[in-house]
Order: C-alpha cells, then sequence, then structure tokens
C-alpha cells in the first residue's frame, strides 16, 4: 500500500507541475507578457522555457515511471487496466510526443534565434510553441480529470 501511495504522489506531483505550469504559461504569463516590447517578451520566453522544460523531462520520468510501475503492481498489467487508465495512458503518450517535438523543433530554433537576436524568425517560433501548448494543455486538463474520476466510472 505505502509503495503504491508514493508512486501516486509522485505520479500527482508530475501532473501538477506539468500542467499547471503550461496553465500558468498560456494562461498566466502569454497574455502578462504581451505589453511586453518584442525582443522583452521573446527573451522572457527563453528564460522561462529554459527552466521550465526541465521541469517537465523530471515530470515525464515521474509520470511514466510511476504510471507503469502502478499499472503492473495495482493493475497486474496492461490486461488488467481499466478504461480510464489506459484513456490516461493514451493521452499521456500523445503528450509527451507533442513535448518531445516541441522541445526538439521549435524550443531549440526558438532558442538560438532568441541567442542570435534574430526576433522575427524567434516570433514565428514562438508562435508554434504556444499552438502545442493549445493543444497539450486541454489534453492534460482532460487526463486530470480522467484521473481523477476514473475509479469512480460506472
Amino acid at each position: 500500500m505505502l509503495d503504491t501511495t508514493f508512486a501516486l504522489t509522485l505520479h500527482m506531483l508530475g501532473a501538477v507541475v506539468w500542467v499547471g505550469g503550461m496553465f500558468a504559461a498560456y494562461i498566466c504569463l502569454r497574455p502578462a507578457a504581451g505589453s511586453l516590447e518584442g525582443p522583452q517578451r521573446l527573451q522572457l520566453w527563453r528564460n522561462f522555457f529554459a527552466k521550465f522544460f526541465i521541469w517537465v523531462w523530471i515530470s515525464i520520468l515521474l509520470l511514466l515511471g510511476s504510471g507503469y510501475w502502478m499499472l503492473v503492481t495495482a493493475f497486474g498489467g496492461f490486461k488488467g487496466a481499466p478504461l480510464y487508465i489506459n484513456l490516461m495512458q493514451l493521452l499521456g503518450i500523445v503528450m509527451v510526443l507533442l513535448f518531445v517535438w516541441l522541445f526538439h523543433g521549435p524550443w531549440l530554433k526558438f532558442k538560438r534565434a532568441v541567442d542570435a537576436k534574430d526576433w522575427p524568425a524567434a516570433a514565428g517560433h514562438i508562435a508554434l510553441i504556444a499552438r502545442i501548448i493549445q493543444v497539450n494543455l486541454p489534453l492534460g486538463l482532460i487526463v486530470v480529470v480522467i484521473g481523477g474520476t476514473g475509479r469512480f466510472w460506472g
């Protein structure tokens, strides 16, 4: 029981950090940063994402490690997993794939453009990052709801 409680704690913390960070970035910081001049705004995002993405990687490791550990130990593997676990798993994998693409594509290009003070290129890359977060944030919120309510379905 204690092992499952610890794994679930790590799982919830990973979800809160990642999904909460996307919420804060997209819903709060994005509108607030809109009043800054272009280079200042882009530098703010570069600094924010440099810190935040470290935590996203840690969250992904926590979520995958704890999630699959619980899948095996608490549900007896994939065959014994209820629908809500499989839905969380599916959406979680989509979220991870979107983040990996965001990180290795638009983020690295954005970071290089800001560092080179190529503001027009940086603005294009940050727009794509925002669109990816615009997709990943609702997925994350859905996963949180599924995780919190799934065991009570049916």
